[in-house]
């Protein structure tokens, strides 16, 4: 296992989407993003009127996650994190969602929400441990799977210190 460490957080750039997708394609085989969708994304990310944040985590040369908030008013949407099997357990799914929660902050967001399969308890479990609660489902969201999502807000990210990063 990669100590956590040893991951750097950056900004997300276009030359980054490639060994994103393979990450993607690998951890959300029925569910991927597609090329064009992290090219719209990081369309929103950069200059004064920008309304996304995505970063990834280097470890070397590797991507080894990644992850991305949009905001739209008052409400941020966490719209993915990922981090690599071997990443797992390390902490680095907290720095990215930590990441994001900042970047919220400085969107002047009052509410967070987010998506999460409702089989993926793992996620589930990050997401409590940061304050976010159960508010409802989407049922079918996740296509072609047809799998449910568990809609989650969390309202009180004061507690989140710091800068956000440089890219």
């Amino acid at each position: 296992m990669t100590d956590p460490v040893t991951c750097v957080l950056r900004e997300m750039r276009w030359w980054d989407i490639d060994p994103v997708l393979e990450l993607e394609r690998d951890l959300f085989p029925d569910d991927a993003w597609s090329r064009g969708m992290f090219w719209s994304e990081l369309a929103h990310a950069r200059g004064p009127e920008a309304t996304r944040r995505y970063v990834v985590a280097e470890a070397g040369e590797r991507i080894v996650g990644y992850a991305g908030v949009a905001s739209s008013g008052e409400q941020a949407d966490i719209q993915t994190i990922a981090v690599t099997r071997d990443q797992w357990g390390t902490g680095l799914g907290g720095r990215l969602l930590t990441e994001l929660l900042r970047a919220a902050t400085a969107f002047e967001c009052a509410e967070v929400m987010l998506e999460c399969r409702v089989d993926n308890v793992r996620a589930q479990k990050l997401y409590e441990r940061f304050g976010f609660e159960a508010i409802g489902f989407r049922r079918g969201y996740y296509q072609p799977g047809n799998v449910d999502a568990l809609v989650m807000r969390l309202t009180d990210f004061s507690s989140v210190q710091g800068t956000q990063i440089n890219g």
